[in-house]
């Protein structure tokens, strides 16, 4: 194997797996990771590896390589704990694993939910819940939110400048908070049977 094909390959495994945690590298942090001195190394190197049918190369985005059909298109996503469906619970910040979940764009994490709260929206007790990591949420959107230092899994209102955290259940109430930090939308739910 040439220096050259050894370099390739080590390119090549390197963007693999950002690609599968869901995390594509733009073509300087190849670069930067291969101890390349040039930016046009490495993207010379990318492009022999779309050539070869390895990548492609999807056009118009900084970080737009990706894995052929034939790969299992799959990132983990790290389980951050619990959180309540019902009353406040505080989210753990430190993985307590990961679950494998379709390759998205952006950042995920994964909350095991506890609590009723939710159940007309079909999030019932120990389901999990993959959420797309964001500070912002539209109308109607199931966020986890952060409440006083305790997390929760609600619907998302606004009624006139209030905002405010719906159930899914009768018997819980509206949760009009003071302050609010919305920490990422709820985007899939999973369950065992």
């Amino acid at each position: 194997m040439t220096r050259q094909m050894s370099t390739r390959e080590k390119i090549y495994a390197y963007v693999r797996q950002r690609l599968m945690e869901g995390a594509p590298p733009t073509i300087r942090e190849v670069q930067r990771a291969m101890g390349l001195k040039a930016v046009e190394s490495a993207r010379s190197h990318l492009e022999a590896l779309v050539a070869e049918g390895r990548l492609v190369k999807q056009s118009g985005q900084a970080r737009g390589y990706a894995l052929p059909d034939e790969f299992p298109a799959v990132m983990q996503v790290p389980l951050l704990g619990s959180v309540a469906a019902g009353e406040l619970s505080l989210a753990l910040q430190e993985p307590d694993g990961f679950v494998p979940a379709e390759r998205r764009s952006g950042e995920f994490f994964a909350l095991r939910v506890r609590g009723l709260s939710m159940q007309g929206a079909g999030i019932l007790p120990d389901d999990l819940v993959i959420c797309r990591r964001t500070p912002t949420a539209s109308e109607g959107e199931i966020v986890v939110a952060l409440v006083e230092d305790e997390a929760t899994v609600k619907r998302f209102r606004r009624r006139g400048g209030q905002l405010e955290l719906h159930p899914e259940n009768p018997d819980f109430e509206v949760i009009v908070p003071e302050q609010l930090v919305i920490l990422g939308k709820v985007v899939e739910v999973r369950r065992q049977l």
